[in-house]
């Protein structure tokens, strides 16, 4: 199933970053619907069938926790759920798992980080899992458990560093260009400061620096690949 026949119930009551978010999934490919409460989001995941839930905690009438039990208890809903939350509480996040939410997020959170952890979640679902894990040479990708290992060195990745890295290893050993990496990272709203030079940099820094070999290429006037992936 294509990114673009898989769809998302939003349940966000703060309209400005509902709006930023739901623009940001729907430039990734997938159909958002949304709620502003959680009475709404019951009713929407009763009559559709969605790929996936984005749930924010905090909700005017009933709160996240009553939603999430209200889908597994009531309406024996298995669709996948990530709960959105400024609490970063061990109980909060206990309390969220108990009533059956699948992951986690706590704000401010950055929007690529959110795209990957749904589509881990949407392909486990759906039994898509053959390739959340990448390796290339001696760097391993795990897009479920975002988790990068290079030579048996766990790495310590930025979201949008973790990003760009999952967009190369899977496209190897095709050459990415610049517009394609931007359109993954930042829809149509892409950054004006040269902000892929510096993730690149970062990413760069982190991922060959400290190794022998350097995996990430630049090729001048077409984009970058990782080498080693032919």
């Amino acid at each position: 199933m294509s990114q673009s026949q898989r769809s998302i119930l939003l349940v966000e009551d703060h309209h400005d970053l509902a709006e930023t978010v739901g623009m940001f999934l729907e430039s990734q490919g997938y159909i958002v619907d949304y709620a502003s409460d959680g009475l709404a989001a019951v009713q929407l995941a009763t009559e559709e069938d969605f790929d996936a839930i984005v749930l924010d905690l905090n909700l005017p009438g009933i709160d996240g926790i009553e939603v999430c039990r209200r889908l597994r208890k009531e309406l024996y809903k298995a669709t996948p759920v990530i709960m959105l939350t400024a609490r970063d509480q061990l109980d909060d996040k206990l309390q969220g798992f108990d009533v059956g939410a699948d992951d986690y997020l706590v704000k401010p959170f950055e929007m690529p980080e959110l795209a990957v952890r749904v589509e881990a979640l949407i392909r486990r679902d759906k039994g898509d899992v053959s390739d959340t894990v990448y390796k290339i040479a001696n760097l391993e990708l795990d897009t479920e458990r975002m988790v990068a290992i290079r030579d048996g060195k766990r790495l310590t990745l930025s979201p949008r560093s973790f990003e760009i890295l999952r967009v190369l290893m899977r496209r190897a050993p095709a050459v990415v260009s610049r517009r394609e990496l931007e359109k993954e990272l930042w829809g149509d709203e892409v950054p004006d400061s040269d902000a892929l030079r510096s993730h690149l940099y970062n990413l760069r820094r982190i991922v060959d620096k400290p190794f022998d070999t350097a995996l990430i290429e630049t090729l001048p006037g077409q984009g970058f690949r990782i080498a080693g992936a032919d």
